[in-house]
């Protein structure tokens, strides 16, 4: 189990790219971006909104669950509650900031209850993206975001894991998520940015947006599918049109 004092801050990116990638990049977007840049599947599979309508961008901090064993974890709730390291998860929140967590897909481990939701909140933290569940869902704060496989009563080192690790890389329901990468979560569900690819995806996801708006406005208005989606080169003359009239 890692020692509390060995726990390393994220890097967090630029406001800027940030507010780009939430002005222009939905989790749709993002996948098959990503998908174009050689990602085959960002996509964190399994956990699902449970506050629909709510769209979150920002970094993962990271925790990982590990399957319990005695020796290594003294069972107890709030036994010696500073060496259980889902608080210290937490510890360094900053604005902006997604806890992603490795919970090992578990259905009866709570990994946070209200109160902790609450601090993360209260810290700035936006969304939480976990394999697995928490537990207090009907007392949890409304402001968060959250992507979830489902709720418990059950607290999080009840049954059969306990918290392993802050900030380190984590598989996240089959999906590699380095802590400093950013999410991208919406209703469609999660989606992992690697880092170094952020800047360009908001380039891209920029000119994406610019002639998805584009030809949705033709299709409405009765255009050929053929023409206008994806955009074809007959019909790019009439969007760079398009783009000039438009701003």
């Amino acid at each position: 189990m890692q020692d509390p004092k060995d726990i390393q801050d994220i890097k967090r990116p630029p406001k800027e790219l940030i507010d780009a990638l939430y002005e222009h990049v939905s989790s749709a977007t993002a996948a098959g971006d990503l998908n174009k840049m050689g990602i085959n599947n960002a996509f964190i599979q399994g956990p699902t909104t449970y506050t629909p309508g709510k769209k979150i961008v920002g970094p993962a901090a990271t925790l990982q669950f590990m399957p319990k064993r005695e020796d290594v974890y003294a069972d107890g709730e709030y036994t010696d509650p500073e060496l259980q390291l889902h608080r210290h998860a937490l510890y360094g929140t900053q604005p902006g900031d997604v806890i992603v967590v490795d919970a090992l897909g578990s259905m009866d481990s709570g990994v946070f209850g209200n109160m902790m939701l609450t601090y993360f909140l209260g810290a700035g933290g936006i969304g939480a993206v976990i394999d697995g569940c928490i537990r207090d869902f009907p007392e949890a704060p409304e402001e968060l975001g959250l992507w979830l496989k489902g709720v418990t009563p059950n607290y999080h080192t009840q049954t059969t894991m306990f918290p392993y690790a802050v900030n380190v890389d984590v598989n996240c329901s089959g999906t590699f998520v380095a802590p400093g990468d950013i999410i991208i979560a919406d209703d469609d569900g999660a989606v992992v940015v690697p880092i170094h690819l952020a800047e360009e995806l908001a380039e891209q996801g920029k000119v994406h947006a610019e002639w998805e708006e584009f030809s949705r406005q033709k299709l409405e208005a009765g255009g050929d599918l053929r023409l206008y989606y994806p955009l074809s080169d007959e019909a790019r003359p009439e969007y760079e049109e398009w783009k000039k009239m438009n701003g």
